[in-house]
């Protein structure tokens, strides 16, 4: 009995994401009193990985999998999951991961419990608390099977300092020259740029904006904050914005510690892929917009004239707090 997480790496290098898992994965196994041990891809410095509780590495070094494959990256987390005799897998809900996991728990013949937002409440049997119905319930889910797969939602734990010593060791899973009929044949990544995914603050604009060229100010509030941009999914079929920016329940879903809505109604859709995040600010023109009632605060009043003056106190403030 042991417990394998695998942790993402991004050109060998570990994002907050991945420690946060790290540190979820540490705690299940405390809590099952049983060892733990890491896979990554490509990865080059572990020691991070062993501020959040991580003490054994199977370092897989692989050419062919630079680029990431779900059935390729399946396969191997699978062969060290039976390697390691692990009977709790702990991925992330990342894209990649998502994507993972169900071949994962297929490959296990393992119960799969996906949004996990807690440790398990019980080891045996094994319980997980987890988000349903896009994040608007919580279910505690039992899994029998002998392998549990858990996917933990994004900034649900929390980074957990353990200082443990880690050590690696070089795995080398088993893979066919055919193990894909998919292939990458280019990677375009956006540069300078705060992505959905990692951000810790996302400002979002909606068709209140009224146009694309009137983006100005949601980007100047996000580089005054830190801050990623998104839209909702009418802003990005009108080609006001990328499609990478569509934040909803048919776009990219975030759980950021604070998401600022402007000029965005809150439809059912949009509301579903923003559930998880810690905090929503909604600025709108109209006081019955649904959004207002899934807000924790909110501005009643037109964008173009509260956002420009909100940038200058933000200005200010961060000039003070420098």
């Amino acid at each position: 009995m042991s417990v394998l997480v695998y942790i993402e790496s991004e050109e060998g290098k570990f994002k907050k994401g991945a420690l946060e898992l790290a540190s979820y994965a540490k705690g299940i196994a405390d809590a099952a009193n049983t060892e733990l041990n890491a896979i990554t891809f490509n990865a080059e410095d572990f020691s991070e990985l062993g501020k959040y509780g991580i003490s054994s590495v199977m370092a897989v070094s692989n050419e062919k999998l630079k680029n990431f494959n779900a059935v390729t990256y399946a396969n191997a987390i699978s062969q060290a999951a039976k390697n390691k005799n692990s009977d709790i897998v702990v991925v992330s809900q990342s894209a990649n991961g998502k994507y993972v996991a169900p071949l994962l728990a297929a490959q296990l013949e393992a119960g799969y419990i996906p949004n996990a937002i807690a440790l398990p409440e019980s080891i045996n049997p094994f319980q997980v608390k987890r988000t349903v119905f896009s994040n608007k319930a919580f279910s505690v889910t039992e899994v029998t099977t002998a392998t549990k797969v858990v996917g933990l939602s994004k900034n649900a734990y929390g980074l957990k300092e353990a200082n443990t010593k880690v050590t690696s060791e070089t795995f080398e899973p088993a893979l066919s020259e055919n193990e894909s009929d998919i292939s990458v044949v280019s990677v375009d990544k956006a540069k300078d740029k705060v992505t959905i995914a990692d951000a810790e603050i996302i400002v979002s604009g909606g068709r209140g904006l009224k146009g694309p060229e009137n983006w100005e100010m949601i980007e100047e509030m996000a580089d005054i904050l830190g801050a990623a941009t998104a839209c909702s999914k009418p802003v990005s079929d009108m080609d006001w914005r990328p499609h990478s920016e569509h934040v909803g329940q048919t776009g990219k879903p975030v759980a950021s510690n604070l998401y600022i809505a402007i000029g965005i109604s809150g439809a059912i859709q949009h509301l579903a892929g923003v559930n998880a995040a810690k905090t929503k600010v909604v600025i709108n023109n109209d006081p019955e917009a649904p959004f207002f009632k899934a807000a924790d605060y909110g501005i009643v009043g037109d964008a173009f004239e509260v956002v420009p003056k909100l940038n200058e106190k933000l200005k200010e403030f961060k000039e003070k707090n420098a």
